[in-house]
Order: structure tokens, then C-alpha cells, then sequence
């Protein structure tokens, strides 16, 4: 994994500040792998409460994540209980480092 122990514990916090204590996040993708370089940070961020907009709780979570991380290029994805499984999800499941 290529992020710093500093951006991981960022990103967490955004995540518990953001979707709460059962806040759960996954890196994956090029950042996961250490024998690469360069690629964006990909993040699934996963919680069991509802989101009343999803697309709201992405805006705030990668706001907070740029404030957090500077200016990078951040994917963010987000799995509620209202979310429809995706392959996208299951590769970041399976592929993917709990952070």
C-alpha cells in the first residue's frame, strides 16, 4: 500500500466524521499495489446507516478528503444499505485493503 500512515488515519477520520462510528473504508486499485507509481487514490467507503443523498454524502466526503489530502485525484464510492450491489463493489471487496 502507498499511502502514509498520515493519509490513512485521514481518510479514516473523514470517514467517522463523516458516515459515523460503523464507517468502514477500503483503498484499491494502483494505490494498493507498492510496485507501481502514480494512479489516483480509489476509496470504497461503506456504511449500514441509510444516506438520506447519496450523492451529498459523496460531495462531503470528497471535499473533506481534498481539505484532508490537498488537491489529488480521489474516487470516491459509496455502499449504503440502499445501494444496489455493483461489480465495482465486489472488486473493491475483494481486491481492496480495509483501512
Amino acid at each position: 500500500m502507498r499511502l502514509t500512515p498520515e493519509q490513512v488515519q485521514a481518510i479514516r477520520q473523514v470517514a467517522q466524521r463523516e458516515l459515523g462510528d460503523d464507517a468502514r473504508v477500503r483503498l484499491f486499485g494502483s494505490q494498493v499495489l507498492d510496485d507501481r507509481r502514480g494512479g489516483d487514490i480509489d476509496l470504497l467507503f461503506e456504511t449500514d446507516t441509510k444516506q438520506q443523498s447519496r450523492a451529498s454524502t459523496i460531495c462531503r466526503l470528497y471535499a473533506a478528503l481534498v481539505m484532508q489530502l490537498g488537491d489529488r485525484k480521489i474516487d470516491v464510492l459509496l455502499k449504503d444499505p440502499n445501494t444496489p450491489d455493483a461489480p465495482i463493489f465486489q472488486i473493491a471487496n475483494r481486491t481492496g485493503v480495509l483501512l
